[in-house]
């Protein structure tokens, strides 16, 4: 079992595509992040668990500029650099696929995919901001194709019309559309059937061997041991453990998550002296 104490990293942040030191949030009087570190490299799957309340979608947030942080520092491939807005992150290479997938259900999968990236016919038909359907729409097949999703038959299909998983699939495809370094990932397989997790999985699988760097958030840790490399767990707003996932059990995860004082309590506890 591997274990790191709060608030620690194993290595510095030049090892990492995306590494965050000391990031601390608090609205109010609830102090929502202390001094978080937290780090994601090419082709690995990190896992980020815990309670609700306990900082989770706060640093997701923050990652993707979507809320400033009080304090602390982001590197992105060693470098220094600021995120105050998404246009940042969308900027550096970090996409993010929200809960509710931000799609729009009247619009079909090429629609939705291509939505503020629509590709317009040239020549004169362009100064008339006619667009180029065909061109989109096998960009479209060819996406999907290179992403293994062979749920979703017709990119001409109403998205309101499509299962949860092929719903995940269009927005994880619509988030390489910019060619991100990092994707972060928000419960990814909630609410899911068997079969749909499955495949969304399979999607999470296919971004690790595109060496991009992965971040999901989940609350089931099923899922979470069939796809993450590491396990980073956050509670009461702090960084409580990491755990490499070929060396740990669930109930030593869990029990980070809870603060329960056997096992693994006891050797955070001894790691932090």
């Amino acid at each position: 079992m591997t274990a790191i104490a709060e608030g620690t990293s194993t290595t510095n942040a030049a090892s990492y595509l995306l590494s965050l030191k000391g990031v601390s949030k608090a609205f109010g009087a609830n102090q929502a992040l202390s001094g978080v570190d937290f780090e994601v490299g090419a082709g690995e799957v990190v896992a980020l668990v815990g309670d609700n309340g306990a900082g989770k979608s706060t640093l997701v947030k923050a990652i993707a500029g979507v809320q400033l942080c009080d304090e602390g520092t982001f590197y992105f491939n060693g470098e220094l650099v600021r995120i105050t807005s998404p246009q940042d992150a969308t900027a550096l290479g970090i996409a993010t696929v929200y809960q509710d997938l931000a799609l729009c259900d009247n619009l079909d999968v090429v629609a939705n995919l291509y939505l503020g990236r629509e590709v317009f016919s040239n020549g004169a038909a362009r100064a008339a901001y006619l667009l180029d359907e065909t061109a989109m729409e096998q960009s479209a097949l060819k996406l999907l194709e290179s992403l293994a999703v062979t749920t979703v038959k017709d990119v001409r299909e109403p998205v309101e019309s499509l299962s949860g998983g092929q719903r995940q699939a269009v927005a994880i495809a619509r988030s390489l559309l910019g060619a991100p370094s990092v994707v972060l990932l928000d419960e990814p397989t909630a609410a899911l059937g068997v079969s749909q997790t499955e495949q969304v999985l399979g999607l999470i699988h296919e971004l690790r061997k595109r060496g991009l760097g992965v971040v999901i958030i989940s609350h089931n840790l099923e899922n979470v041991f069939a796809v993450a490399d590491r396990i980073v767990v956050l509670r009461l707003g702090r960084r409580s453990a990491t755990f490499d996932v070929r060396g740990v059990s669930r109930e030593d995860v869990v029990s980070a998550i809870t603060g329960a004082e056997f096992g693994l309590g006891a050797q955070i506890r001894e790691e932090s002296a």
